[in-house]
């Protein structure tokens, strides 16, 4: 095939808790992951070259070489296939940048599936997600998608069945949280919240919706927070706005909301672009290939 066309899907955290830090300074955590309607659009094209990566991105919001994810995923795929074309990545954003939604990720992770489907490779999601890990530990869940349960740095995964269908609101400040400073200051806190993540997968099982609501959590919350308290803002008018739960997203800014109806999460939206204190809102609902 000479171009694939391919959806780069978000993903939320319903239950995100950071077990401890490794000597090599990674964190094992233990997360329920969700992935989301709400996508970046990639379309991806060969040539006949010499093994150049080209990326193409109109916004200016992400950088278009050697370090943006998309890059790195395909070097790891041209170097271990010989791959010897030149690849060009036309790229459209609609997920928000350094959002906690792991927007680079799923970039990246799906160039692992568009280049398995362009040179026929008949790669297993498996083997994906062990090249995956090489270029960021939340890859592996992206190129997997759906609900799972994610442990060990984000690499070891069990899928769990879908959660059930809910509007969801996203709402992300106009701030950029450094991943690296919310662990580094997770690691010094004294007392450490950790959201019951066994729990939250029976309530995703059990299918309730409200109990799945109440036990959001995230440990890295507090942190965040803390620096950012406009987060806590967007969740308390998202709450007091008919979210039936609200939480932030992996290391932040962003928050969602989860609702029972689209009627109440269209008058939250309003409320909180009112306002002003989010930056990006949009209107999304649970995504599940199965």
């Amino acid at each position: 095939m000479e171009v694939v066309d391919i959806f780069a899907r978000a993903k939320i955290n319903l239950s995100l808790d950071v077990i401890g830090r490794r000597p090599n300074g990674y964190h094992d955590v233990r997360m329920i992951m969700q992935s989301i309607d709400l996508h970046d659009d990639i379309s991806l094209y060969r040539s006949k070259g010499s093994g150049n990566i080209i990326i193409e991105e109109a916004s200016g919001s992400v950088p278009l070489n050697k370090d943006n994810l998309i890059y790195k995923a395909a070097a790891v795929m041209m170097d271990k296939y010989h791959i010897k074309d030149d690849l060009r990545v036309v790229l459209k954003k609609n997920i928000p940048v350094a959002a906690g939604m792991a927007g680079g990720s799923t970039d990246a992770a799906a160039i692992f599936k568009a280049l398995n489907i362009m040179y026929e490779l008949n790669l297993t999601v498996e083997e994906l997600c062990s090249m995956g890990v090489k270029v960021g530990a939340d890859v592996p869940y992206c190129i997997m998608g759906g609900t799972a349960l994610s442990e060990g740095i984000g690499e070891i995964l069990t899928p769990i069945i879908a959660m059930p269908y809910c509007d969801i609101l996203i709402a992300k400040p106009d701030i950029s949280v450094s991943t690296a400073y919310v662990y580094n200051e997770f690691d010094k806190l004294e007392e450490k919240k950790h959201p019951d993540v066994s729990a939250m997968s029976n309530a995703i099982k059990e299918q309730d919706i409200r109990k799945i609501s109440k036990l959001l959590g995230n440990s890295l919350e507090g942190v965040t927070i803390q620096k950012y308290p406009i987060i806590e803002e967007i969740k308390e008018n998202m709450l007091g706005k008919g979210a039936i739960g609200a939480l932030m997203s992996g290391s932040g800014p962003t928050v969602f909301g989860l609702f029972d109806s689209m009627n109440k999460a269209v008058i939250a939206a309003d409320h909180i672009r009112g306002l002003g204190i989010a930056k990006d809102i949009i209107l999304t609902k649970p995504y599940n290939a199965q």
